[in-house]
């Protein structure tokens, strides 16, 4: 792609049809110091799941070892998708190297094809999000994190630009090009090049000795950026940290983690979100290491129960809890089961209906609903007591997946009120009897997990269980 002065990475513009595999380029999205990104679509395809991005990593006028680089930023971005995988990272679903040669400004770049989103966190920021906005943007963020690193990648150049917001509203994180996988010592650390943006890069890495294979690169790193984003998304996009340039706050930040400079945040943050910034912010990569990004989503979740009871706003799902058997490693079953007490396996709960109804679970994820493997990451849990933030200590160890049938005993429609990532609100649970050698008996299942709504008699207010 041959090099111009229009900005951006200033590469020439593909028309409108030019064909890179199976898509065809329709219009230019944006461009950056590495990539163009254009809006693209399936040849042939006609609907909104057929329209994707299409991430272009030219090569023209590098030198072989500046190539070699673009290639590899390229396949941890392939890999990280292949890897992965989870519905709060952005989908990689194709790549493909351009073979032009009698065109040089094409002939070797790398394509990248993703699912397209509407909109980034910066443009939302911009705009000037609500308090319930920015709290359902940040619970996404940390979902994602919370799946990256415990599959053993630190995302590496995490910040606004690099969230992406999906036309339903919730948020993906995007652009792996400087992911690094965790390869030290039970998995604590990994390297990579001495790159990032300053502005959201933690104070220690300007100290960082430079080894032979880069930096050391920790997953406090991303917490670090992610405590950046939470001041920025209340405090119309301002750095906690003072400066005209990206330099300068890098220095500032410097200082406090020094000791020479208090952490100064803008009134405008509300002192929840306040605090929880500060604690992402912690000067040393020790203090902050006790603030994974699972502790962080799960003090907005228990937040927002909280504020339920004062008349707060509902809270929406985060998967990280549906898929907390898998977090807590613990043995799962996969089970799928009809209504008779014969087929359920398991005696009835004292106060069951004499005929229990049925529940067909329902994944509104379509990626999920497609497929006929129960891979984890599509698994959805059943909480202990519907009373309680639907958090990793609240979840059995049997997992569901879509299209399983489940034998209901009774309703509840006063639980803690839970939205999907479709956005459908439900403060109503059903009472589920579990397979015969669980645990426990019952289990409690959200209305917004399923499609049916049998007559059942109402459930009395569940007693805690222990």
């Amino acid at each position: 792609m041959r090099r111009d002065t229009s900005g951006g990475d200033g590469t020439e513009p593909l028309p409108p049809g030019y064909r890179i595999g199976d898509w065809e380029v329709t219009t230019p999205i944006g461009a950056g110091g590495w990539a163009t990104v254009y809006a693209g679509r399936r040849v042939g395809g006609g609907s909104q799941e057929d329209d994707v991005a299409l991430k272009i990593l030219s090569t023209e006028g590098l030198a072989p070892r500046q190539a070699r680089k673009v290639a590899d930023t390229a396949r941890r971005e392939a890999e990280l998708g292949r890897r992965a995988r989870h519905p709060r990272l952005i989908r990689i679903l194709d790549s493909v190297v351009i073979s032009e040669p009698d065109r040089p400004f094409l002939d070797g770049a790398i394509v990248l094809v993703m699912e397209r989103a509407a909109r980034s966190m910066r443009d939302l920021i911009d705009a000037g999000p609500t308090e319930a906005e920015g709290a359902r943007l940040i619970a996404d963020v940390c979902e994602g994190l919370a799946h990256l690193h415990r599959t053993g990648w630190v995302h590496g150049d995490l910040k606004p630009d690099n969230v992406l917001l999906m036309a339903d509203g919730s948020a993906k994180l995007a652009d792996f090009g400087l992911a690094t996988e965790l390869t030290g010592t039970r998995g604590t650390h990994g390297y990579a090049l001495p790159m990032g943006t300053f502005d959201y890069l933690p104070p220690e890495r300007w100290k960082a000795p430079l080894g032979e294979h880069g930096v050391q690169v920790r997953p406090s790193t991303d917490i670090w950026a992610l405590g950046i984003m939470i001041h920025q998304v209340f405090a119309a996009g301002a750095s906690p940290f003072p400066g005209a340039t990206p330099v300068s706050r890098a220095a500032a930040a410097q200082e406090y983690a020094d000791g020479r400079a208090p952490l100064r945040m803008d009134n405008a943050v509300p002192p929840f979100w306040r605090a929880l910034a500060a604690d992402c912010l912690a000067p040393t990569h020790t203090a902050r290491a006790a603030h994974t990004a699972e502790t962080l989503l799960a003090r907005i979740t228990d937040r927002q129960v909280a504020t339920r009871s004062t008349g707060g706003r509902r809270w929406r799902l985060p998967r990280v809890a549906l898929m907390a058997a898998a977090v807590c490693g613990a043995a799962v079953a996969s089970w799928s089961y009809a209504t008779h007490d014969s087929e359920a396996g398991a005696p009835a709960a004292p106060t069951a209906a004499e005929t229990p109804g049925r529940v067909r679970v329902f994944n509104t994820e379509q990626a999920c609903k497609e497929r006929t493997d129960r891979i984890p990451d599509c698994s959805l849990g059943l909480a202990v007591d519907p009373l309680r933030p639907y958090t990793v200590d609240n979840v059995v160890p049997t997992r569901v997946w879509h299209g399983d049938v489940l034998a209901a005993d009774c309703q509840f429609s006063q639980g803690v009120p839970i939205v999907d990532e479709a956005g459908t609100w439900s403060a109503q649970w059903f009472r589920v009897r579990l397979p015969r050698g669980s645990a426990r008996p019952t289990a409690w299942l959200p209305a917004v997990r399923t499609k049916d709504r049998p007559a059942l008699p109402p459930c009395p207010r569940p007693t805690p269980l222990r």
